[in-house]
């Protein structure tokens, strides 16, 4: 891995609309600001603003709406070349409320997101990047991007690619189908070697509450990194030999929407600096140190309202 090595996130990116009524859920909400939102964006914006190089690989409508999202995305110099505008189908949208402790009520409107298509990837890039993010929230909800998804998978892992995988659980979207989530997120996580995961998301796929052997469970699947985010109480980071609790800063959290993306983004940043995969799977001490980076990222990102507008600098992290 290179000084210039490139991050592909392949994912959704949608529009939010975001309530801008103080502590009210959606059905009561009035006024709404238009934002970029999407996990894979927003890991993509935050590589790129700390000082990365990263492609964002995914569909939106070429619509009002998928052109605000590419020009969001160029303005903070993400990749966009992959990004494919459909000429037929609407740009996915989601509608987000905050309540006071900053978690989010929000719906999704589904639109281009779940049609990328394999051959509206541009393969030459893929093989070219030297990590490979695999964070939606949506995808793996149904055809055709599900096997777009998953097959690009397979041929990062083919292919020795390090892999990023987030499973990105949202309630809403598989309430009475969450063993389904759970079969899909265990083939992800078969093949990834860096799987980021919320205590919740812990619990639903290993079926315990009890950490370490959450954890456990997930390395014995395939993970050869897991993170755990623990929110206030830091991130339980574990590359199967070793285990720790790494701290994060205290914050006035406002807002929690794009947190979890900014820690992947913030932690794919430093895999891509110049540091191999072998060096970050064997060295502990080196990915505390990632983590510990990572995890004042994405509490900075919860002092501010929205998700691509809050990740910060890297002197602003510094």
């Amino acid at each position: 891995m290179g000084e210039n090595t490139s991050v592909i996130c392949m994912g959704e990116l949608l529009i939010d609309f975001f309530c801008t009524d103080v502590d009210i859920d959606l059905e009561r909400g009035k006024n709404f600001e238009k934002q970029a939102g999407g996990a894979p964006a927003n890991v993509c914006a935050t590589i790129v603003k700390l000082g990365g190089y990263a492609l964002f690989s995914g569909k939106v409508g070429n619509d009002p709406f998928g052109h605000f999202l590419k020009n969001t995305l160029d303005e903070v110099k993400v990749d966009t070349s992959m990004l494919v505008l459909d000429k037929i189908n609407p740009t996915t949208l989601a509608f987000v409320s905050l309540k006071k402790n900053g978690e989010r009520d929000f719906v999704f409107n589904r639109g281009a997101d779940a049609l990328l298509l394999e051959e509206e990837l541009d393969q030459d890039k893929m093989e070219q990047a030297s990590i490979l993010h695999f964070g939606s929230a949506t995808a793996l909800l149904e055809e055709p991007f599900r096997t777009t998804y998953y097959n690009s998978l397979r041929s990062a892992k083919e292919r020795g690619q390090f892999i990023s995988f987030d499973p990105n659980y949202r309630l809403d979207l598989w309430k009475g189908r969450e063993s389904i989530f759970v079969d899909l997120v265990k083939q992800g996580i078969s093949l990834a070697d860096f799987v980021k995961v919320s205590e919740e998301e812990l619990k639903i796929i290993t079926g315990t509450e009890e950490l370490e052997s959450g954890v456990q469970i997930l390395h014995a699947l395939g993970a050869k990194i897991v993170a755990i985010t623990l929110g206030k109480r830091g991130t339980l980071i574990s590359n199967r030999k070793k285990q720790e609790t790494i701290p994060s800063i205290p914050v006035d959290s406002i807002d929690s929407t794009g947190a979890g993306d900014a820690f992947v983004g913030a932690a794919l940043f430093q895999f891509s600096k110049g540091n191999n995969a072998e060096k970050i799977l064997e060295d502990f001490q080196l990915l505390k140190e990632i983590i510990l980076f990572s995890n004042k990222v994405g509490a900075l990102v919860c002092t501010k309202v929205g998700a691509i507008t809050s990740i910060p600098t890297l002197e602003e992290v510094i």
